[in-house]
């Protein structure tokens, strides 16, 4: 058997331990014998093992740590201080960029452009128990008699609040009509619309 450098890097953990076989083992004597970077390797990891095997705590000198303290400040490069130029400099950056945020905030806060028609404005509340017409193939729901009601032939009666719930949305026409001019006081009695509806069909 014949191992190469990095099949020796890999199993020297388990040659120290004496986990290889015999085989391996003479194969990896060979190798270590004639490689000078492998028995460096092998000899810096039996040091390790040593070392952290060894139970004795190793005392540091006294005055080790602020010794070293001072080393190292005095090797690592000093931060330059900054004079007023660069801090009136670095503050007038920053209330530039407080402007320029206050200018584009109070753009976004610009009110929308009026409605061009009736139909746009916004619906209010549509009552929940005010009885709509549906039809399944729809999306919307109607006041009953809305002449925009495509499908007379499936039509369904429901409160206003479950045809919100199944997912419908108001009529652009009937319900913004309704919304806008009429008030519950106005509205003839709701039955005889559903009725005429249905007779519609």
């Amino acid at each position: 058997m014949v191992v190469n450098c990095e099949h020796v890097w890999q199993e020297i953990s388990n040659y120290l331990e004496g986990d290889v076989d015999a085989g391996l083992r003479a194969a990896m004597e060979e190798h270590l014998s004639g490689c000078k970077h492998c028995s460096a390797v092998l000899d810096g990891t039996r040091n390790v093992i040593e070392l952290y095997g060894d139970e004795r705590a190793l005392e540091i000198p006294l005055g080790f740590s602020q010794r070293l303290h001072r080393r190292l400040a005095a090797q690592m490069p000093q931060p330059k201080r900054g004079n007023a130029l660069g801090w009136m400099v670095a503050l007038a950056a920053a209330a530039c960029l407080l402007v320029a945020g206050l200018a584009i905030g109070r753009m976004a806060v610009v009110p929308p452009p009026p409605v061009r028609s009736k139909l746009a404005v916004p619906a209010g509340q549509v009552p929940p128990d005010l009885m709509v017409v549906v039809y399944d193939s729809g999306k919307t729901f109607h006041v009953p008699g809305c002449p925009v009601i495509h499908d007379k032939q499936h039509l369904r009666v429901i409160p206003a609040s479950l045809a919100i719930k199944e997912g419908f949305t108001p009529c652009t026409r009937c319900m913004k009509k309704y919304l806008v001019t009429a008030s519950l006081e106005d509205l003839v009695d709701d039955r005889e619309e559903i009725a005429e509806a249905i007779e519609l069909r």
